[in-house]
């Protein structure tokens, strides 16, 4: 008896902790591995933070808050807009959930009707089209080049759009790529967007604070205010912050879809978790420089990964200008064989190879919509990722 829904058949487990999953098991059996497939700060956590939890849970802030975010959780979002975006809130327009994941999922099951087109702009983080698909839209995937930065552009976004287009999502800095659009990028493809009225705005920021080379940080909402009534912004505290575990994502957009959102929670998990939203306030009203120390970090390593990639004959990687992912280009490897006689013919075949010769766990291009690429996480310390270029070096240099 087949006890799974049908729509089960079309949504697939996340890659990136999928890989992450076989690397563990590997080094279960005793097998060390460079595990760079999950997109996690190797930092600990800051321990003002620490200790605001540490308060809220001693002091009894153990039960359930309002669905939307406890007051106290939805101002420190609302000063967080206005201090660092110049963007300004109500409290009727933001939501707390369970990561930001669980705010998209919950915007799209509040509005996705079935058959409504979800544009993304491919390589995209993995999580967009199955959620997509699995609440009875269909993704619509355009192919955002190497040439063009991994950026979507304003021809490409027209021609995407049809009569059943919901929503757009952008996600800046880019997982996988690192691309970052500059505000006359962002209100370019605001003016195509203002001609149709129907088409919603999703822009994932949740790497806001992982910028490099100087860049500033440019919101959707700020770069293209007209757009505010159907736009929502989605953050959160797991990247910045080195709080992966914590589980608390926020969203701003308009009262009537931040409703609906919250309804929908409030028919899955309720609320955040009360003493993860206290730590959420003290990360976003607190001392910052730990973010700042992060953020340099994320740089260097990046630094060390482009010139080590780019080392390597067959592989390619242009420096990516936030967050903390390396997108490489493999096209140069593609058609040469292993030592074992497989013709490497994709980029799945290639993260294979990789993890069986080099013991390097990676993510192929093809769970991100655009290959021949994959994606390795610098969010780890420079030792690993020194060690892990080298063995990818000598797994090329094996090739034939």
């Amino acid at each position: 008896m087949t006890m799974l829904a049908k729509r089960m058949s079309v949504v697939k487990p996340s890659p990136s902790m999928a890989v992450s999953q076989a690397a563990k098991a590997l080094a279960a059996q005793g097998v060390e591995v460079a595990d760079l497939g999950l997109g996690e700060p190797d930092f600990s956590t800051p321990d003002h933070i620490i200790a605001a939890a540490h308060t809220a849970a001693t002091e009894g802030n153990t039960r359930y808050t309002a669905t939307g975010g406890a007051p106290a959780t939805k101002q420190a979002v609302i000063e967080k807009f206005h201090r660092e975006n110049g963007l300004d809130f109500m409290a009727d327009e933001i939501v707390v959930a369970n990561g930001a994941k669980q705010i998209i999922f919950n915007a799209l099951m509040a509005t996705l009707e079935e058959g409504d087109e979800v544009i993304l702009a491919a390589p995209y983080f993995v999580s967009y089209p199955d959620m997509a698909l699995m609440l009875g839209g269909k993704p619509v995937v355009v192919e955002c080049t190497r040439a063009d930065r991994f950026k979507l552009t304003p021809g490409a976004l027209q021609a995407a759009i049809t009569p059943r287009s919901k929503w757009l999502i952008l996600n800046m800095p880019g997982n996988p790529s690192g691309a970052v659009y500059s505000e006359g990028e962002l209100q370019a493809l605001g003016a195509v967007l203002a001609d149709h009225p129907n088409l919603l705005i999703l822009s994932d920021e949740i790497y806001e604070h992982i910028l490099f080379d100087g860049l500033q940080f440019n919101s959707f909402g700020k770069a293209c205010p007209g757009l505010r009534d159907r736009t929502l912004i989605v953050n959160g505290v797991s990247k910045a912050y080195a709080m992966t575990g914590w589980r608390i994502g926020y969203g701003a957009g308009p009262a009537g879809l931040i409703r609906g959102m919250t309804t929908v929670q409030s028919q899955s998990t309720t609320n955040a978790c009360s003493i993860a939203q206290a730590a959420t306030v003290a990360a976003l009203t607190g001392p910052q420089g730990e973010v700042a120390r992060f953020r340099e970090a994320f740089e260097r390593r990046r630094d060390l990964v482009v010139e080590g990639i780019n080392s390597i004959e067959g592989l390619e990687l242009d420096a990516p200008q936030g967050a903390f992912y390396a997108y490489i280009d493999c096209t140069g490897i593609m058609g040469k064989t292993t030592p074992y006689g497989v013709v490497l013919e994709d980029d799945t075949q290639v993260t294979r190879y990789l993890l069986d010769e080099a013991r390097v766990a990676a993510v192929p291009g093809s769970a991100y919509g655009l290959s021949p690429f994959f994606r390795l996480s610098t969010a780890t310390s420079g030792d690993v990722l020194s060690a892990a270029i080298n063995r990818i070096a000598d797994a090329v240099a094996r090739l034939a």
